[in-house]
């Protein structure tokens, strides 16, 4: 930050000050002194034009009130901010509260407690209650409306001072014995505040612990949590900053002053003191003693300013920090502040670090800073996130922000990445991000110095801390395409007190990095890093002692060291690296001469400016700086300057001879929606003159001018009034002085133009005055060339009302192609309604194609397959453009329509349409799609996704196949233990898909419907004999869910009858549960000898563990012992084949072997199969009529019963 006193306030009669309070809110100033004076004074900001932006604008008191009703010096002045009210105490005791009404200010109420001087008063932050306290130890809480809310006394204490905490809950007072007592808002006393600045004992003396001021930061810390709130400033010029009222560890300094007064700046980053330095050895030598210091909360110095004057007695932050207000004895001071903001300019954008970004209230754990790049031609705003910022700084084409990593993640990341840190103990690690002018991250790198100051140029970004220097080599996307780029980028790193060479210095130094890093991060240097300046060929690095130590960029070299009078505060190189310009810390601008040709000193003689507080090189010219004085901008030429201009701005750029500048405090301080009047352009005193000549005098005298003063802004100045004058022989002449090759080939162009008319429009078109040029050409009748000027600029809109202003004479053709390219700007702006209607005026069928498709009218866009003409190329496009979409019959007429059957297949393959694919493949004989549906289903089968091979084979008509995995999907479902029901079905549906495969087969000898049997003899045995298994497999779980249904609901012989059945499955079903569900059956029926025969099966399962069949014998042993092994008398019914009696429960015949197909609905054997029974037509089991005729579906497959 830099400071500077910017204006002076005589109170009449030479009244002593004895305080000053500026309000926050409405800028309203209070000062106070002897004979009862109180005045209120406001500063009123007047703007116009180019002085837009506060400090540097013209500032006369708007208000200037006198407030009687004090007789004796008022003492203290407090403002409450939030209820716009005055207090003010005088040392009678007299206490009065002011109120504004009407534009004035007027007594609201009064207080004299007659026994004691008011020493100090303070509102709370949200202006409900006052605290006032008196030098006898009497304290008063009392609220807005003057009641009192509690009072106290403190018996033998002398207060001097009284603050409340930020939220409200406790006061603090100071004592005049040093001490800081804290009590609650209640009165209670809480605690003494550990004060370690100075020691605190009986013996001392009062008068030298005497507390000069203590201020509690009430507001919202913007930038970081846990900083530094509460100052207690003692007159003996020791400092103590604490966080909170339990800090042990607060900041300590000493100011070498005897303070007065101290206030923390709106947002609590800055912390102003005031006082008198305590050398004073002459009287006359009083009038420069008066000071004001401005600290960080942490206590390191930011500036000191002087303020002449022979007692300084208070002091007051304007409401943004602005501005400070000083009184001294009879005047009050005003200085303005410049910040030091976070914030860079290039390609037209500026970039700064939102004031309020970081997350303070809590709700983040760690803080952020939000990054704004403001386009200033657009207008447009970019924000971008980002750790704590610490430093900006631009080149041409990018900026580099350099970031602290502090979340967790980060920083791990960042600690994995560096490998060799200095010091392993430190963790802090930082990032420097390189962007694009929208915020866009196009390089970065990790380090563990800490960027407190940065310099960039085009290919190099040099970053120092307190003692090291890194230079890292950045890479951008235009720069990769450089040779160079391939070589390994090696950053180049090195401490302050070396001396690089740079022969082999990049290997030397990442050796020496690795080394003796450690040994760096130890070393403790007295002379560290103040300022750092970067150009194309040169780094100048500055130290607090006014040493410049100068390095070469190319080989990192130590080229040369200069000496300053004093600490640095900023650099700047100029374009081509031959001079500097350098700020020092009191303000004063010297130039450093950096030219090889000669011996290097300084130039104090010829420039030497003061309070300058920041510098600007023209980019285009060595010889030119804009230069920030107070709120003046100076323009030196060499050494010369020119007429000063009223500006508070920050200088952007320099270049072309104008002068970017853009009001900051509006933006970030005060917080305004950044728009065009915050940027402010300035032109240099020779093109102001260059532009009185052109208009006012002539083209002789200004070219004359000109020459004595070149730039090549000024000779195309020059040109285009010339052109305009048709003067072509003095435009030819400095177009060449300022090589401007298009301007040159106008000149031959025009020469060839005969008429005046159409000179002036084509210089008119080449300024761009395009309505201009336009109307010039149809003055002279060439309406053509005003079409084709229109054609150029790509105005189609005015190309038709021009070819309609013809009236006849223009082709359907030309109309076409305007049209179309009127459809090309609406496709362009994604407005595909109007693009659709332009095309279709034009007969643009592609482009009509891309307007349907991009509105989802995909009914029209497949009629566009019969528009277009046989082999037309747009057909692939449309055919992918329906593909897209899943229209795949339609794409595949477009293939077909183009005559790629091979496109065809594919778009079927890859919308899974494997049937179609199949049929397409036999009609064209392109056998090679059997080829890729077999690894297609490899490949799905490799993967895990079974379903979708099923699914695969079974639309590309490869039914076996499709059962085949079925059945795998079965036995999978059998591991997981999935339910019966489920396998059966999957079962059942792979028995179907074998189904239709025999039916693919079938050939008109061989019908499905009456040889099926034939059909499987037909086939391969071992694809017959899979097809008859999942027919099995089926069959056994059937029987299996229809005798535990039939156990279920009681019907218990036709249970045993299905359980017997059972056996048959072995193969299938585990051999377990077929004999539990038999000898369970059998026990229920009370047929004994068939339990009995179970039981014997389940004793010889030797899988079972022995457990198991102990307890199976066990249960036998129990039934049998009270039953005999014997069935009850059994129903026989004669064998339809040899005519032998036998169980009706028996599946096959005991004396000739034949078999009796079980009923799918009861289970019971079919004992007459020859006789009228009733068979699926899908699944062709049987079933005897009577129990058929209770479904309607097919209690096997399910599928529905035609008839019986």
């Amino acid at each position: 930050m830099f400071v500077y006193l910017s204006k002076k306030i005589a109170i009449p009669n030479n009244v002593k000050l004895n305080c000053i309070a500026w309000n926050k809110e409405e800028g309203y100033i209070a000062v106070a002194g002897s004979e009862g004076l109180l005045k209120v004074l406001k500063l009123d900001q007047g703007a116009n034009g180019q002085n837009k932006g506060g400090l540097a604008a013209v500032s006369n008191l708007s208000m200037n009130q006198t407030l009687d009703g004090h007789k004796e010096s008022v003492r203290v002045v407090t403002w409450n901010d939030a209820q716009q009210k005055l207090t003010s105490s005088d040392t009678d005791g007299v206490i009065m509260v002011w109120m504004l009404y009407k534009g004035s200010w007027y007594e609201e109420m009064t207080n004299d407690r007659k026994k004691s001087t008011v020493a100090s008063m303070s509102w709370t932050s949200d202006g409900a209650k006052i605290c006032i306290v008196y030098e006898d130890g009497a304290i008063i809480v009392g609220s807005v409306d003057g009641n009192r809310i509690f009072g106290k006394e403190l018996k033998g204490t002398h207060l001097t001072g009284v603050q409340w905490s930020p939220d409200n809950r406790l006061i603090l007072f100071a004592l005049a014995s040093g001490e800081c007592h804290l009590y609650d808002n209640q009165g209670n006393f809480a605690m003494k505040l550990n004060i370690q600045c100075l020691k605190l004992n009986g013996s001392s003396s009062a008068r030298g612990q005497r507390i000069a001021s203590i201020c509690w930061f009430s507001g919202r810390s913007s930038n970081r949590r846990n900083r530094p709130v509460l100052a207690i400033c003692y007159e003996i010029g020791k400092v103590q900053i604490m966080r909170n009222e339990n800090d042990d560890e607060p900041a300590i300094f000493d100011t070498k002053m005897r303070n007065v007064d101290a206030k923390w700046n709106h947002d609590g980053t800055v912390l102003a003191i005031c006082g008198t330095t305590l050398e004073q050895t002459v009287p006359t030598a009083q009038r420069d003693n008066n000071q004001v210091c401005f600290y960080s909360p942490l206590g390191r110095i930011y500036r000191t300013l002087k303020v002449p004057g022979s007692d300084i007695t208070s002091l007051s932050w304007e409401g943004k920090s602005l501005r400070i207000a000083m009184a001294v004895d009879s005047f009050i001071y005003f200085a303005n502040i410049r910040p030091d903001y976070i914030w860079c300019y290039f390609e037209k954008t500026v970039v700064f670090l939102n004031s309020h970004s970081s997350s303070g209230n809590g709700v983040r754990e760690t803080p952020m800073s939000v990054i704004t790049f403001w386009n200033t031609v657009s207008n447009q705003s970019f924000l971008k996130e980002v750790e704590p910022t610490l430093c900006l700084a631009a080149s041409s084409e990018h900026c580099v922000l350099g970031v602290e990593c502090v979340s967790s993640n980060i920083k791990e990341i960042a600690l994995s990445m560096l490998e060799n840190r200095s010091n392993p103990a430190d963790d802090r690690v930082y990032q420097l991000l390189l962007c694009n002018s929208i915020g866009t991250t196009v390089d970065s790198k990790y380090t563990d110095i800490r960027p407190s100051f940065v310099g960039i140029n085009s290919s190099y970004v040099a970053i120092a801390s307190q003692e090291e220097i890194l230079i890292w080599h950045y890479h951008t996307p235009k720069s990769a395409s450089n040779l160079q780029s391939v070589k390994a980028r090696k950053e180049k790193r090195f401490h302050i007190d070396d001396t690089p060479t740079g022969v082999e210095m990049a290997k030397d130094l990442m050796l020496g990095s690795s080394s003796s890093g450690e040994a760096h991060s130890h070393r403790r240097i007295s002379d560290p890093i103040c300022a750092l300046a970067l150009s194309e060929k040169l780094l100048l690095v500055a130290r607090e002692s006014g040493a410049i130590n100068e390095y070469s960029i190319a080989n990192v070299a130590l080229r040369n060291r200069h000496m300053m009078s004093s600490k640095v505060y900023k650099m700047a190189i100029n374009c081509n690296s031959t001079r500097a310009a350098i700020i020092d810390h009191m303000g004063i601008m010297t130039l450093l001469d950096l030219d090889d040709n000669r011996e290097t000193q300084l130039n104090f003689s010829r420039v030497e400016r003061k309070d300058v507080w920041a510098v600007s090189w023209a980019k285009d010219n060595p010889l030119l700086l804009a230069l920030m004085e107070k709120t003046r901008m100076y323009i030196f030429r060499g050494n010369d300057p020119e007429e000063p201009i009223s500006c508070s701005g920050y200088i952007c750029t320099f270049e072309d001879l104008e002068i970017t500048s853009v009001l900051l405090d509006d933006i970030i301080s005060i917080g305004e929606l950044q728009n065009s009047s915050h940027i402010i352009q300035l032109r240099v005193k020779s093109l102001r003159d260059t532009d009185d000549l052109l208009e006012h005098v002539g083209l002789e005298d200004a070219k004359q001018f000109i020459e004595d003063n070149p730039h090549p802004r000024l000779w195309r100045l020059l040109a285009e009034s010339a052109l305009k004058k048709l003067e072509l022989d003095t435009a030819e002449n400095a177009f060449v002085r300022c090589a401007n090759y298009p301007g040159i080939k106008l000149i031959k162009r025009l020469r060839t133009i005969h008429t005046q008319e159409l000179q002036k429009a084509e210089v008119a078109a080449f300024y761009g005055e395009f309505e201009e040029a336009e109307k010039l050409y149809l003055d002279a009748d060439r309406r053509d060339l005003a079409i084709e000027l229109r054609m150029t600029l790509c105005d189609w809109f005015r190309v038709v009302q021009l070819y309609r202003m013809g009236g006849s004479g223009v082709s359907d053709q030309q109309m076409e192609t305007a049209w179309r390219e009127i459809g090309h700007h609406f496709a362009n702006l994604r407005s595909w309604e109007s693009a659709k209607e332009y095309y279709d005026k034009s007969h643009y069928i592609e482009g009509f194609m891309d307007a349907l498709y991009h509105l989802e009218q995909f009914d029209e866009l497949e009629k566009c397959v019969e528009k277009l003409p046989e082999k037309s190329p747009l057909l692939p496009k449309l055919a992918d453009m329906l593909a897209s979409v899943g229209m795949c019959a339609e794409a595949v007429q477009a293939h077909l329509r183009f005559g790629d059957q091979k496109a065809a297949v594919n778009t079927c393959v890859n919308l899974r349409q494997w049937g179609e694919a199949v049929e397409l493949a036999q009609k064209y004989q392109m056998p090679q799609v059997n080829t890729l549906i077999a690894k297609h289903a490899a490949q799905l089968l490799n993967e895990g996704r079974l379903t979708e091979a099923i699914e695969m084979q079974r639309n590309a008509g490869r039914y076996l196949d499709a059962a085949r995995l079925l059945a795998q999907l079965a036995e999978r479902e059998l591991e997981k233990r999935a339910p019966m029901l489920r396998i059966k079905k999957i079962y059942i549906l792979a028995a179907l898909l074998a189904e239709q495969h025999l039916k693919a087969v079938a050939t008109p000898e061989i019908d499905y419907a009456s040889g099926r049997n034939t059909l499987l003899d037909s086939i391969s045995l071992e694809d017959a004999a899979c097809i008859e298994r999942m027919w099995h497999c089926a069959e056994a779980y059937h029987f299996m869910l229809l005798a535990q249904r039939q156990l279920r609901f009681g019907i218990i012989h036709s249970a045993l009858t299905t359980a017997i059945r059972l056996r048959e499955y072995e193969d299938v079903l585990p051999l377990e549960d077929i004999y539990c569900l038999v000898a369970l059956a059998s026990c229920a029926d009370r047929a004994f000898g068939t339990c009995s025969k179970a039981f014997m099966k389940l004793e010889t399962l030797s899988h079972l563990p022995e457990k198991t069949l102990h307890e199976y014998e066990q249960l036998a042993r129990s039934i049998f012992s009270k039953y005999e092994p014997e069935d009850a008398d059994l129903d026989m019914v004669p064998c339809y084949s040899c005519g032998v009696p036998v169980p009706d429960s028996s599946p096959a015949c005991m004396e000739c072997g034949a078999r009796f197909p079980a009923c799918i609905s009861s289970g019971k054997p079919i004992l007459q199969p020859t006789n009228n029974i009733w068979i699926c037509t899908t699944c062709h089991h049987c079933a005897s009529p009577l129990e058929i005729s209770r479904h309607r579906a097919c209690p096997f497959c399910h599928s529905l019963i035609a008839s019986m």
